[in-house]
Formats: C-alpha cells, sequence, structure tokens
C-alpha cells in the first residue's frame, strides 16, 4: 500500500504498488500480477501505507451490504470512548432515557452496528458516526439518533460489551 486506505473505502490504482518481497509459503499476500484485480475492491479494514495486501483484506462492495442500512449518529464527544471510535468497530447502540427520567424497569432496547467512517469534530466536538445496521433495525435506530437519546457501548471481536 502507497497510503492509508480507510475501511469501507475503494481502492485505486493510486493506493498500491508492486514491491518484490520473499514470504513463506503459505502466506497469503496478493501477487503484483493480481494487481487489477485488487483495484476496484473496497478495504475491509483501516488499511496503512506500507502494509502488503492480502485477499482477506478487500471486499467486493463498500457497505452497507445487502440486507443494511446505513444510519449517522452525531455523538458529543464526551460521549465516545476516550480512545475514540474506528472504522470497523463494533458497537450496541443503547436506547436512553430522557435526562432527568427514572432509570428504565426493563432492559434497554439495543442495536448492535458495525462503525463505517468517523467524521471530524464540528465547532460543538460533535461528532458524526456513520453505522451499518440491520435494515429491520434502521427505522429505531435512526429515531434514537436523531432525539440523541441513547448511549453507546463497545463490543469486542468476540461481540460482548
Amino acid at each position: 500500500l502507497v497510503r492509508d486506505v480507510p475501511f469501507g473505502t475503494v481502492i485505486t490504482a493510486d493506493d498500491v504498488a508492486v514491491t518484490p518481497v520473499a514470504v513463506e509459503p503459505g502466506v497469503d499476500v496478493i501477487a503484483a500480477d493480481a494487481l487489477d484485480g485488487v483495484v476496484g475492491s473496497v478495504a475491509a479494514g483501516d488499511l496503512l501505507a506500507g502494509g502488503l495486501l492480502s485477499s482477506g483484506m478487500l471486499r467486493n462492495a463498500a457497505p452497507p451490504e445487502a440486507g443494511q442500512v446505513l444510519v449517522p449518529i452525531a455523538v458529543p464527544a464526551d460521549r465516545l470512548p476516550a480512545g475514540g471510535l474506528h472504522a470497523g468497530d463494533r458497537v450496541l447502540v443503547v436506547d436512553a432515557p430522557s435526562v432527568g427520567a427514572d432509570p428504565p424497569q426493563v432492559a434497554p432496547a439495543t442495536f448492535e452496528v458495525t462503525v463505517i467512517r468517523v467524521g471530524e469534530p464540528d465547532m460543538n466536538r460533535v461528532i458524526v458516526v456513520d453505522v451499518a445496521a440491520d435494515e429491520a433495525d434502521g427505522p429505531g435506530l435512526a429515531t434514537r439518533a436523531a432525539s440523541g437519546r441513547f448511549a453507546l457501548a463497545v463490543l469486542d471481536a468476540g461481540g460482548d460489551a
């Protein structure tokens, strides 16, 4: 990789170059003669300049995938994890009561999403986070995003908060 390619971004010819390397047998790297097949693919994670590409780092289409929707969520900086959010992170968006309301008596509604893009903070330190969610969750998630009544819980790679 010649330059960083964020998760979900279409890879262009300017993003990649051919370089000679020696790798152990069985190590998955994309061969120089397959470079044309890389251009037009989508980054399956954040790809860093200087790294070698493997087939697992590429996908055929940009998110959202079939059966998903893309929902933008405006998040005040003080409601983000200290380490921030990054493309590819798995997050629970948790329904939250209105300010001053009694705590809920039942478990709140949750929506499991994948972060697609994280915007830059605006002048009020609000960051728009684009997330991919199941299509059926789209209306409920969009309603929470519009009302601002939600909290975030970052999931580990196995799906546990």
